[in-house]
């Protein structure tokens, strides 16, 4: 049996048939581009359990599948950060393919990844762009609206999601960062790991609904943000600083010249300047804050994930009696 080429982690929560559908669709884009690949399902703490369609029949480029069952659920994040952190541990040197269980990854747009990832000497983390959406027109107004409040809280763009290729080496950093457990993608460009980015469309889901709601989504965008908690802290006292002293300086010009100004500015840039100035006090405070966590105890992937995850399963082949 030729050895794989390929490692491919999947996260997924009651999306059974979605995941079957995709691990086909990976086999059919996978095989006559000549890669094997060893594939791990991260299984969020699912209630039904995988069905025996879960891998094809006769698969011609997964050359194994795995189960990894979590013992709570943690969101589809936290399953990525385990899932890393057990492919660590393990040790193969090998590339990732990171790609959620729904099918809104294309398995033929993880060939351009493939393609792009080689071509840049397998150094480098190669992520999907987002060139398309296919969500309705709020979730697209709100997605819009989120990746303006992140870029000016972080000074980072929002171009990428999961969808990814990482070399085997950034697999071992991820997995003793921290940031990991709150958000791959934004660990990686907290980590300044090298990374390019291939524009590909969002498809459709191949089954069923998401699970996702408004909260959920707005949770996982705060999750992004966290990762940079330090830049945006700084921000924060930069921005209210300024704001400050805009208000002091209006509030001297009126004072210079009291009977032009209405009777209303003084108070107001008084009021201003009290807001802001308490405001950078808190951001800095903040910053403080997240500053000095630095030294404490913090979650490590390579260190925690085994309190949380059972035994991987192995699903193709089926495993041999036991010795």
């Amino acid at each position: 049996m030729t050895a794989p080429s390929l490692q491919v982690l999947i996260p997924t929560y009651e999306d059974w048939d979605a995941a079957g559908a995709l691990l086909a669709r990976l086999d059919a884009a996978l095989a006559p581009e000549g890669w094997r690949a060893d594939v791990l399902v991260v299984d969020d703490c699912s209630v039904t359990p995988p069905g025996p369609r879960l891998v094809p029949a006769a698969p011609a480029a997964l050359a194994r599948v795995r189960t990894l069952r979590l013992r709570r659920n943690l969101g589809h994040q936290r399953a990525i950060a385990l899932g890393l952190a057990v492919l660590a541990d393990e040790g193969a040197a090998l590339p990732v393919l990171v790609m959620d269980g729904d099918g809104e990854d294309d398995p033929t747009d993880a060939l351009a990844l493939l393609r792009r990832f080689t071509a840049e000497g397998g150094a480098k983390v190669v992520f999907a762009g987002r060139a398309r959406r296919s969500e309705g027109l709020a979730f697209r107004a709100g997605y819009q609206a989120f990746k303006l409040v992140h870029r000016l809280l972080t000074g980072h763009r929002v171009r990428v999601g999961n969808f990814s290729v990482l070399p085997a080496a950034a697999l071992g950093q991820l997995a003793v960062a921290s940031e990991t457990w709150n958000h791959y993608a934004a660990a990686v460009y907290k980590l300044r790991l090298p990374r390019e980015v291939v524009p590909v469309a969002r498809r459709a889901r191949l089954a069923g609904a998401s699970r996702m709601n408004t909260v959920d989504l707005v949770a996982h965008g705060l999750s992004a943000i966290s990762v940079f908690g330090e830049a945006v802290g700084v921000r924060l006292v930069l921005a209210c600083g300024a704001a400050g002293l805009l208000a002091g300086v209006g509030l001297a010009l009126v004072a210079l010249a009291p009977a032009t100004a209405p009777a209303w500015l003084p108070w107001a840039l008084a009021a201003a300047l009290a807001l802001s100035l308490q405001a950078a006090c808190t951001a800095a405070a903040f910053v403080l804050l997240v500053l000095s966590g630095r030294g404490g105890a913090t979650f490590l992937p390579a260190r925690d994930h085994a309190f949380f995850h059972d035994a991987p399963r192995q699903v193709h082949p089926p495993a041999g009696p036991a010795a």
